[in-house]
C-alpha cells in the first residue's frame, strides 16, 4: 500500500511540475513579447509585390524632412543598423530593377541598341509587355518622377538638386491639356521684321495671305499657369549654355521660331555664327549645311539646329560613288549626337514625316540593323522601322544621361498634317482660315502620339507634347500661300511663322 501511495504521489508531483513549467513559459513569453499579435499584423506588407514595396520606400524617402545626402563618407559607421533604412532600400531596389542602359552608364562607346536584326522582341508585343511590367518601377526611378522633391532628384542623379523641373518644383503641370485663348500680346515677333532668321517660304506675312487672326492666340494649360516667355529670363537660364534642336524640317521651323523670339524679330549684331564648332559647314556641292549654330555673345548662349530627319545614323554605302545608296542604321544615333552630346545642355529631338516610301526612295535610304542590311520583314514596314528608331535613340540618349547630369532632353511629338481631300500631290488642301474650327480645348491625359510617349516612358527624357494642341490649329498652315506654290499644290504640313511653333517654344521655355 505504501508503495502504491508513494507512486500516486509521484505522478501527481510530475503533473504539477509540468503544469507549473508550462505556465512559467507562457508568462515569460508574454512578458517578453506582449504585442505578439500586433507584430504579426504589422509584417503583412512584406508579402506585397516588389513595386508596392518600392513605392512605400519612395514615400519614406520623399517625406517632408531635411534633404538626405547619400554619401558613404558622410554616413557615420557607428550608426549602422542591421535593418535597411528607407533610403538604402530605395537605392538597392532601384539598382536591381532599372535597366542597365538607363542609369548605369555602361557600354559608353556602344552606339548600337539592338544585338541583331533578328531581335524581334525589340519591336513586337514581347518588348511592350516587358516595358509595361517595369513601368511602375521605371516611373519611380526617372529623374522627373517626384517633381516636388529636390532630395529625390539628388538620390537619382548623384548630385544635390541636379535634375528636372527645379523651376516648377511646386506643381506638376500637364502642358498638353488646356485651351487656346485670344491674346493681343501675340505674336512675339514681327513676320515682316525677322528676315535675319526666317525663311521666306515660311513667312506668311510676305505672301499674298491677308488673314492673320491665327497669330493672336496663346495656349493656356488646364489647372495650372504656364510661365510667360521672356527673353531676359531665357538668357539668364541659358547663360553659358547650348540648346540644340535635332530633327526634320519641322524642327528647323522650331529653330527659326526660337531665333525670332529671342531677337524680337529685330536684326541684331550680338549673334555670331559658330557652326564650324559643331561641324556645320557647307559641304562641297550642297545647297545648305546640315545645320546652323548661333551664339548670343552677351550671355554666351548658343542655339543650334542639326538636320536629322530620321534621328538615326545615315552614311554612304560607297563614299566614292556619287550615286550611292545610303545605309540607314535604325539602331544607331546620328553621328552628330555621338560627337557633340557633351557640349549640349538642352536637347530637343523630333522625327516623323520622312517615314514613307517616297522619302526613302528619294533619299536612297537602305535600312540597316546591327551594321548589316535589314532582312527582318517585320522591321521593314515603315511603322516598325520608325518605332524601332525612336525607341533606339531614346534608349541611347537615356543611357548617356548619367555622364551628363546637367543635360535636359525633350522628345517633341509629331506635328500634325491637315490635308483634306487628298495628299500634297493629289489635290489635298487646308483652306480653312477660321481659328479652331474643330475645337479649342484638349482634355485628354494621354498623348495622341503614343509611339513617342511609349518610348520615353520610364526614362529621363521629357515628352514635349504638341500634337493634339497643334491639331486644333489647321488654319495656321502655309496652305496655298507658299511663295513657290504651284497650282493645286498646298503646304498643309509646315506652319506660318509667326505661328504655332512659337507655342512649342513657349512650352519648352516653361520646362527649362
Amino acid at each position: 500500500m505504501k508503495v502504491g501511495a508513494y507512486g500516486l504521489k509521484g505522478k501527481e508531483a510530475s503533473l504539477i511540475s509540468i503544469f507549473l513549467l508550462c505556465t512559467t513559459i507562457i508568462i515569460w513569453s508574454w512578458e517578453k513579447t506582449p504585442d505578439l499579435n500586433v507584430s504579426i499584423t504589422s509584417h503583412t506588407p512584406v508579402q506585397l509585390p516588389p513595386e508596392n514595396l518600392l513605392s512605400s520606400s519612395v514615400v519614406s524617402v520623399l517625406a517632408p524632412e531635411p534633404p538626405i545626402h547619400v554619401d558613404v563618407d558622410d554616413s557615420p559607421s557607428a550608426n549602422k543598423k542591421t535593418a535597411i533604412e528607407p533610403e538604402e532600400l530605395h537605392l538597392n531596389i532601384a539598382s536591381q530593377t532599372v535597366p542597365a542602359q538607363s542609369y548605369s552608364g555602361r557600354e559608353e562607346g556602344n552606339t548600337e541598341i539592338l544585338s541583331s536584326a533578328s531581335d524581334e522582341e525589340a519591336i513586337t508585343e514581347a518588348k511592350r509587355n516587358e516595358d509595361e511590367e517595369k513601368t511602375s518601377t521605371q516611373e519611380e526611378n526617372r529623374p522627373d518622377f517626384a517633381i516636388g522633391s529636390p532630395q529625390r532628384i539628388s538620390l537619382i542623379s548623384g548630385k544635390d538638386g541636379a535634375g528636372w523641373n527645379n523651376a516648377t518644383a511646386n506643381k506638376v503641370c500637364n502642358f498638353a491639356r488646356g485651351k487656346w485663348v485670344p491674346d493681343n500680346r501675340h505674336p512675339l515677333y514681327s513676320g515682316f521684321g525677322c528676315k535675319q532668321w526666317l525663311s521666306e517660304m515660311w513667312a506668311c506675312r510676305l505672301t499674298q495671305r491677308t488673314d492673320f487672326a491665327y497669330e493672336k492666340f496663346r495656349w493656356q494649360p488646364k489647372d495650372c499657369q504656364m510661365e510667360e516667355f521672356e527673353r531676359s529670363k531665357f538668357f539668364r537660364r541659358m547663360q553659358h549654355k547650348t540648346l540644340a534642336l535635332v530633327g526634320d524640317s519641322l524642327g528647323r521651323q522650331q529653330f527659326q521660331s526660337l531665333m525670332c523670339m529671342l531677337t524680337g524679330g529685330e536684326e541684331t549684331h550680338d549673334v555670331k555664327d559658330v557652326g564650324k564648332e559643331y561641324g556645320l559647314a557647307l559641304a562641297k556641292g550642297a545647297l545648305r549645311p546640315n545645320g546652323w549654330a548661333y551664339r548670343f555673345l552677351s550671355t554666351n548662349t548658343t542655339i543650334l539646329y542639326y538636320w536629322s530627319a530620321s534621328l538615326c545614323d545615315v552614311e554612304p554605302i560607297d563614299a566614292n560613288n556619287p550615286g550611292t545608296d545610303y545605309a540607314m542604321h535604325l539602331d544607331r544615333p546620328p553621328i552628330f549626337l555621338r560627337q557633340y552630346l557633351d557640349k549640349l545642355d538642352v536637347l530637343v529631338l523630333n522625327t516623323g514625316h520622312h517615314w514613307n516610301r517616297v522619302k526613302f526612295k528619294a533619299n536612297r535610304w537602305v535600312m540597316h540593323v546591327g551594321g548589316v542590311p535589314n532582312t527582318n520583314k517585320k522591321i521593314a514596314s515603315m511603322g516598325s522601322a520608325k518605332n524601332l528608331t525612336i525607341h533606339s535613340i531614346v534608349r541611347w540618349v537615356n543611357s548617356q544621361l548619367p555622364k551628363y547630369p546637367g543635360l535636359k532632353v525633350f522628345f517633341r511629338t509629331i506635328s500634325p498634317r491637315h490635308f483634306f481631300g487628298g495628299e500634297w500631290n493629289t489635290g489635298g488642301s487646308c483652306d480653312n482660315t477660321t481659328p479652331m474650327s474643330v475645337g479649342k480645348e484638349i482634355l485628354g491625359e494621354e498623348s495622341t502620339d503614343q509611339v513617342a510617349a511609349h518610348a520615353v516612358k520610364g526614362t529621363g527624357i521629357k515628352l514635349l507634347d504638341i500634337t493634339a494642341i497643334s491639331h486644333l490649329r489647321d488654319e495656321g498652315h502655309i496652305s496655298r500661300f507658299s511663295i513657290s506654290a504651284k497650282p493645286g499644290v498646298q503646304d498643309c504640313l509646315h506652319w506660318c511663322l509667326p505661328g504655332i511653333p512659337d507655342t512649342w517654344n513657349e512650352i519648352l521655355f516653361a520646362q527649362i
